[in-house]
């Protein structure tokens, strides 16, 4: 049955709504990054650059690094904003635009965040890299949909020892996928359990002049510990993407530069550097 007008919006040239794109114009591997600037910053880095489009906050450069075609996305800060992103990225390639009804033959992308993120635990050095193995989601995405709720064990146990308002939604957890996050791991790089953040100051214990709910919500996420996994770090996007990429059938993995310490109180001094350094890292990875 053909999806209606109003469910898959697509624009009078032929692209879906918020992205802009066209099928044709999305490679097979995508690159995530929060920041509209930062798509430039990876792309700089193509061989060829084939289409740069741009609308609102969601910027999409397509080209050719080492042979490999890659597209370059940003989705803005927020896991609400992965939703919009996630389901149009799948809309274009396992959705016919001609018929309106969705593919026989499915097609999986991969799709790497490079994105920044902030330590929870002292011995993580600021200026480090981390992958994380799981997303932990303190927002509410994945139960709009249906799903079997993740991993419910590693929930529960989050629940159970990181006190929050009942008010505050039900965490879920989702793993990257294995076999894309080998391509990515390497002596330098940490792995962690990320969780996924609805806001960057209360919903992260940061205090100008309103006052958080949860004073002590950092030190109960720093003492977790489920079966020896403790949680690394802290950012916005991540469980979301690994929510939405496992719903749709996609690989994705979420690699992080760690700019702050929460635990120390420290900022990296070259945040710059760090985050070219991880996107060379990560197309460098994805091509050998």
């Amino acid at each position: 049955m053909p999806i209606a007008n109003s469910e898959l919006i697509i624009n009078p040239d032929g692209s879906i709504y918020h992205l802009n794109l066209k099928p044709h114009q999305l490679a097979d591997t995508v690159i995530t990054v929060g920041d509209p600037e930062r798509v430039s910053e990876v792309s700089k880095y193509f061989d060829v650059i084939e289409l740069k489009v741009g609308k609102r906050e969601f910027h999409t450069h397509t080209g050719v690094y080492k042979n490999r075609r890659i597209s370059v996305v940003s989705t803005g800060i927020g896991t609400d904003n992965i939703d919009i992103v996630f389901n149009e990225l799948d809309a274009l390639v396992n959705v016919d635009f001609k018929t309106r009804e969705v593919k026989e033959e499915l097609k999986s992308l991969d799709i790497i965040r490079v994105g920044t993120s902030g330590a929870v635990q002292s011995d993580i050095p600021i200026d480090s890299f981390l992958l994380s193995q799981r997303g932990i989601g303190f927002d509410s995405l994945m139960h709009w949909y249906e799903s079997d709720g993740g991993d419910l064990a590693f929930a529960k146990a989050v629940t159970q020892q990181i006190p929050r308002s009942k008010l505050h939604s039900t965490p879920y957890i989702v793993n990257c996928d294995a076999d894309l996050a080998k391509k990515f791991q390497t002596v330098e790089m940490i792995n962690g359990n990320t969780i996924t953040n609805v806001g960057f100051y209360g919903p992260q214990s940061r205090k100008i002049r309103l006052q958080p709910a949860e004073n002590d919500l950092n030190q109960h996420i720093a003492d977790f510990n489920f079966e020896g996994h403790k949680i690394t770090n802290l950012e916005m996007e991540t469980a979301g993407i690994y929510a939405m990429s496992k719903l749709l059938g996609h690989r994705a993995v979420s690699l992080n530069a760690i700019l702050a310490n929460r635990a120390t109180g420290e900022f990296s001094t070259k945040p710059k550097e760090l985050v070219e350094k991880l996107i060379k890292f990560t197309l460098d990875s994805i091509v050998t």
